[in-house]
């Protein structure tokens, strides 16, 4: 696995588990909601799942991490399941959007670098990698990562190749869609299926290759 820095945490401090309930400090907002508490909610959330796995993450437990009352966590999400989806989509939306380089390679390597460092190693790569695994048996998931993540990273996923047509580096019927699933299905069948890991050289090869057929 290459040797790489996580991607920067939120705002919202780490949250140490705590097993005392008691003595947490309470963020809930009786009269709406608050956004110290709703970070501290998916921070400890990430936190969790990190520390022990998917079904080690508990309602209770991350109430008690982010120091806030049960029912508080419930007025807004219904599930861990739920909390970890919004987590992990507000992490995607800071993290996956591709550059503007000035060339193709570079916009390319740039974007699958760090596509690879958040599927890979960060907090959020653990969570995309269970809630992927949940998707199998919860088809009302299923069809959330389709449409809240799947669709829209692909859609982001155009933007180096349809800037590379704009440039003149590409011709105006090159087709970007077939590009973007060749370039990107190898990283996602490493993280997903092999477990093989995705270096910076396993991605040159696969830009390298692509740029020579194009």
């Amino acid at each position: 696995m290459t040797t790489i820095v996580s991607k920067p945490r939120r705002a919202a401090k780490k949250v140490a588990v705590k097993t005392a309930p008691s003595q947490v400090e309470h963020r809930g907002n009786r009269h709406g909601r608050s956004e110290e508490a709703r970070k501290a909610i998916l921070e400890a959330a990430d936190n969790l799942l990190v520390e022990r796995g998917f079904a080690g993450v508990t309602m209770e437990g991350i109430a008690a991490a982010a120091g806030v009352a049960k029912q508080t966590i419930y007025r807004w999400w219904k599930s861990k399941t739920d909390v970890l989806m919004d987590a992990f989509l507000e992490d995607v939306e800071q993290g996956l959007v591709p550059p503007d380089r000035g060339s193709l390679a570079a916009d390319l390597r740039h974007h699958l670098v760090g596509l690879a460092k958040l599927l890979t190693i960060s907090d959020t790569g653990a969570v995309f990698r269970a809630l992927i695994a949940e998707a199998q048996h919860d088809s009302e998931l299923a069809v959330r990562l389709r449409t809240q993540f799947i669709e829209p990273q692909r859609i982001r996923d155009l933007i180096p190749f349809e800037q590379a047509v704009k440039r003149g580096e590409l011709s105006q019927d090159f087709d970007v869609e077939a590009a973007a699933e060749e370039l990107l299905s190898p990283i996602y069948y490493r993280v997903l299926v092999s477990g093989q890991p995705v270096s910076p050289s396993y991605i040159e090869g696969i830009v390298r290759r692509l740029l020579r057929t194009k």
